[in-house]
């Protein structure tokens, strides 16, 4: 059984996860990084790591920030702070490292890291995702899952408020 310190661990700030991306690319690995606010883990959520993590050795979770996730989704959000979601994220054995952004986008983030895979999930065209153009450049790849419908925090969220 795994201590919480243990996944603690899987939290990165940039240097530190700098520093582990260099020894993944010293063993030929291969890095895959996708993002998202992450407020309430559903099952769209799931779906959406678990297709991203097959298509790497290795996967990095962008949490927006609280700061982040409030001007993207409004006020009331996020329900759950950014250590919590994050905390949940890096619980799962699917994902090898979390690291917060405070951007609204990752863009930032995926230039500094530069992943082989950027995967989103969703309706987007690859010019139309953050950080494709950069990762392409560097003989990355762009993969975009499709979403699971039914299942968004945004509609977890209006349930709870109507029951």
């Amino acid at each position: 059984m795994k201590q919480i310190d243990a996944i603690k661990e899987k939290i990165y700030s940039l240097p530190a996860l700098k520093a582990k991306m260099a020894g993944w690319n010293l063993l030929s690995k291969k890095v895959a990084f996708t993002n998202g606010c992450f407020d309430i883990l559903h099952e769209g959520h799931i779906y959406s790591l678990s297709q991203a993590a097959k298509e790497a050795d290795y996967l990095i979770v962008g949490v927006n920030s609280d700061a982040s996730t409030k001007r993207l989704k409004g006020n009331e959000r996020p329900i759950n702070n950014e250590q919590s979601r994050s905390l949940l994220l890096a619980s799962l054995e699917i994902v090898d490292a979390v690291i917060i952004f405070e951007e609204d986008t990752p863009l930032e983030l995926i230039t500094a890291l530069l992943p082989d895979v950027l995967v989103k999930g969703g309706d987007y065209t690859i010019e139309q995702i953050v950080g494709a153009e950069e990762v392409m450049s560097n003989g990355g790849r762009v993969v975009i899952n499709k979403i699971v419908e039914g299942f968004s925090t945004t509609g977890i969220v209006e349930k709870i408020k109507h029951l």
